[in-house]
């Protein structure tokens, strides 16, 4: 279910900007994507705190205790959220005075999305917790349906701009959050049981994994301000396509470290560690082998796949190239993932952070050193994998201390546990 929810979610994104760019000229919908990044930003921040402590603390509880948990993750919700209304406020006090109108209207829409995206996020980590991934991928579809839905209307009637594209935005978060509430997911009420220990000890904890989430940020985009700055922009677009066509990868990463983190959660959260690591194992092992036959199919297929999304121009680069190194180096993703996931989950957010800040170094100074030498795109590739290899030995290193396993174990389990997934599927068929 959490596969499938990321995989029609991404349909209906592209969906969503196949309409805006066919119906907007183009320095319209440049507006619309900074408008995005900036809401990206503000919602990466909120869900750093608080997304993964959220699945930490309150998975696998009683009623009483999960209550308690809960309460406190709304009311941190609330203040964080309420702290982002007041700097969009002093933010659109300022530009009004400077007469910055352009500036003042994009401050208020993103102060209005903002606020309409609270409830439904906290229902979101809420449900992951739970592992009710059918209530997710429902939610979601009310969300991106709707909004896949105005945007059709609008273009269809010739009414989509970039001022009703962000006010039916705005109105499709709020009938999402609504939605949520009045079918009683949220667990609202629960925020008269928070208490200022639980407020505390997750305030604490989040603000290493809001730091980690920044710098995981800042480790995906700053690629490309160092290929601009040492090559040029037409470096950038070659190396960004492989990158978009990784989305074959990243989709069913996403749904196993969802559905591992929850299972994690509830083992750690019974003091059973054995059960953590054991999950750790399959799912990051698992993931793995199924990487292998994706990846060599990948290789064979690759000019096919550059050339539909960028056009024959891509295939005398070296997005080709590029995208088959990258199929080969994403076998390593998955030990990286998890190993970071768990360091999370067994309350170690500091460590985490730690081995993105290394990956983060990594990938500065590798860019800077082997894009000079190089003068082409392939010394960030040689980078990328300096970067997730930098991840798995220093990940493994710190959480072997915790946890009783070996690196070749995600191996093994991964393998016997795909053997007895096969076995079931010929069985069933």
């Amino acid at each position: 279910m959490s596969l499938l929810g990321n995989g029609v979610i991404a349909l209906f994104g592209l969906a969503t900007v196949y309409v805006l760019c066919h119906n907007l000229s183009i320095p319209v919908v440049g507006k619309w994507f900074v408008f995005v990044s900036i809401i990206s930003i503000c919602d990466s921040i909120r869900n750093g705190f608080l997304g993964t402590a959220a699945v930490k603390f309150y998975a696998g509880l009683d009623e009483q205790r999960g209550n308690e948990i809960l309460g406190s993750i709304w009311f941190l919700a609330n203040a964080i959220t309420l702290l982002g209304v007041l700097v969009a406020f002093v933010g659109m006090l300022y530009f009004r005075l400077i007469h910055e109108d352009e500036l003042f209207n994009t401050t208020f829409w993103c102060l209005l999305t903002y606020l309409s995206s609270l409830p439904f996020s906290v229902i979101f980590w809420k449900l992951q917790a739970d592992e009710q991934y059918g209530k997710m991928l429902w939610l979601r579809l009310v969300n991106s349906g709707s909004t896949l839905s105005a945007f059709m209307i609008l273009a269809y009637l010739h009414q989509l701009t970039f001022e009703s594209a962000l006010l039916y935005n705005f109105l499709t978060n709020c009938l999402t959050s609504a939605v949520g509430m009045l079918t009683r997911m949220s667990g609202f009420k629960t925020i008269k049981h928070c208490k200022k220990t639980d407020i505390i000890e997750i305030a604490h904890y989040g603000k290493y994994s809001l730091a980690t989430n920044l710098s995981s940020n800042l480790l995906r985009s700053s690629d490309t301000f160092i290929i601009t700055a040492v090559i040029n922009e037409s470096a950038v677009a070659i190396y960004y396509l492989p990158q978009r066509l990784m989305e074959i990868i990243e989709i069913p990463m996403r749904s196993f470290v969802a559905t591992g983190m929850s299972a994690m959660a509830v083992a750690y959260n019974k003091k059973d560690t054995v059960e953590v690591t054991e999950i750790m194992k399959k799912y990051a092992g698992m993931l793995t082998w199924a990487f292998v036959p994706v990846a060599i199919i990948g290789y064979f297929f690759a000019p096919l796949a550059v050339s539909l999304l960028g056009g024959a121009k891509y295939l005398h680069t070296e997005a080709v190239s590029i995208f088959r190194i990258l199929l080969f180096i994403s076998w390593l993703y998955p030990i990286d993932r998890f190993t970071g996931i768990t360091l999370d989950i067994i309350h170690r957010p500091k460590i985490n952070l730690y081995k993105v800040l290394i990956m983060l170094a990594v990938n500065i100074v590798g860019d800077f050193v082997l894009l000079s030498l190089f003068q082409n795109v392939y010394g960030a590739v040689i980078t990328a994998f300096c970067i997730v290899l930098s991840g798995v030995l220093y990940g493994n290193y710190q959480l072997g201390k915790y946890l009783d396993y070996k690196t070749i174990d995600i191996i093994k389990v991964g393998w016997v546990q795909m053997q007895q997934l096969l076995s079931r599927k010929r069985v069933t068929s």
